[in-house]
């Protein structure tokens, strides 16, 4: 209930499966500076890392600015051993225009430059746009 109020995570939710080859625990660990016990708690658990950046303008500039938590959550990830990443670049449909090629390869490019300083190989990252609040490329390709 609380998470739901403030909208931010603030506990460690875990969801399990398997697949032919493998078995998953997703553990969706809170972002929120103000809990990053428990995202480091959840994070040296895994073995990859969806790391979610937000594409709105002045959202992913303060998140990517030097103390900004798109920053620290990508150096605590590799910090903890996490050598898999993945960048979920969200609220594509919030950019100008909605869906916009070049914001997404310009996030790109400054996370890509950020994570390469810190010892990931950008070229081994995949980076999705995403839409969560309309599903764009959540469980199927997107066309925008």
């Amino acid at each position: 209930k609380a998470e739901r109020e403030r909208g931010i995570t603030i506990d460690i939710a875990l969801w399990k499966f398997e697949t032919a080859k493998y078995y998953v625990t997703i553990i969706d660990a809170p972002g929120h500076r103000d809990f990053i016990k428990n995202m480091i708690t959840g994070t040296s658990q895994a073995d990859c890392a969806v790391l979610i950046v937000a594409a709105g303008t002045g959202e992913f500039e303060a998140g990517i600015s030097k103390n900004g938590q798109t920053r620290e959550h990508a150096l605590l990830a590799f910090t903890l051993g996490v050598k898999q990443l993945i960048v979920g670049v969200n609220k594509m449909d919030s950019t100008e225009p909605p869906y916009n090629e070049g914001r997404f390869e310009e996030i790109k490019k400054e996370v890509s430059s950020y994570i390469k300083k810190i010892g990931y190989n950008p070229a081994a990252v995949a980076f999705v746009p995403i839409s969560g609040w309309h599903g764009d490329n959540m469980l199927e390709v997107s066309t925008k």
